[in-house]
């Protein structure tokens, strides 16, 4: 299956993603577990850019270099017998490998189960964009949740954590319980993924239905550094002229790498 590449427009009906992003990180959730926090140790390991693009066996040799050790670190705080489940494509041919080896390891180490039927199915291309593109390049995965159990999510780095969020509706939307995320980086200024409630509500207040409208994502529903990013926006019309910027922006940026973006 290829991929389909997804951007919001100026408001849900412009969106081509089909679900609304409604639940976030629930209340009282744990900080993520993470390593580093910024990503120069990632990027200077020499099997790096082979695992960025897709190999295996090269990911593997990254996560045994740099994540192992932290895995044992931190397992007993991990829930037992959790479902450890990382953004992955239907094809993973090109496809970023190191986040669902991450996952196979973490759940071999914790005891737990590694999911593979969870996949993403958008392109959303979020290395080099700025806050606003990546929130308009929304992640939606499809892939069947078990009602009742215990999932943790996995990925390589965390940003703002954008596609962590969906996953994470994706899972609590199907019955799934939500317990932890585990990173090899969280490079995010604010390092919790919930939201500040006072900040929730102001952006409400502020903008009534209108982040919603534009992003499909409902206030509650943003990560902490997706919500402090928009809180810097006075009226929702300001929102929605630097929305238009970032869909120009992300349409040079992907068309100098060859890449035309379905619409």
């Amino acid at each position: 299956m290829g991929w389909k590449v997804c951007s919001a427009g100026a408001g849900v009906a412009d969106n081509m993603l089909s679900a609304v992003r409604e639940l976030g990180f629930p209340t009282g959730f744990h900080a993520p577990f993470w390593l580093f926090d910024d990503d120069l140790a990632l990027k200077s390991h020499p099997g790096y850019r082979r695992a960025k693009s897709g190999d295996e066996k090269v990911a593997a040799a990254l996560v045994s270099d740099l994540g192992i050790d932290f895995i044992v670190r931190i397992k007993d705080k991990l829930p037992s017998d959790a479902i450890f489940v990382a953004p992955h494509a239907y094809e993973a041919s090109g496809d970023n490998a190191i986040p669902q080896v991450f996952a196979a390891a973490c759940a071999m180490i914790a005891q737990g189960d590694i999911d593979t039927d969870i996949v993403q199915v958008t392109r959303v291309f979020h290395t080099g964009a700025d806050p606003m593109e990546r929130m308009s390049l929304r992640a939606e995965f499809e892939g069947t949740v078990t009602p009742g159990s215990r999932y943790v999510l996995v990925d390589d780095v965390i940003n703002m954590g954008v596609t962590l969020a969906e996953l994470a509706n994706h899972v609590r939307g199907r019955g799934g319980i939500v317990l932890a995320v585990v990173a090899l980086v969280n490079a995010g200024r604010i390092k919790r993924l919930q939201p500040a409630r006072k900040t929730i509500r102001e952006l409400e207040r502020r903008h009534g239905n209108g982040i919603a409208e534009i992003f499909g994502i409902v206030p509650g529903a943003l990560t902490a550094n997706e919500a402090n990013y928009l809180i810097g926006f006075r009226s929702t019309d300001e929102i929605r002229n630097r929305l238009a910027k970032a869909k120009k922006e992300t349409y040079l940026r992907l068309r100098s790498k060859g890449i035309e973006r379905q619409s």
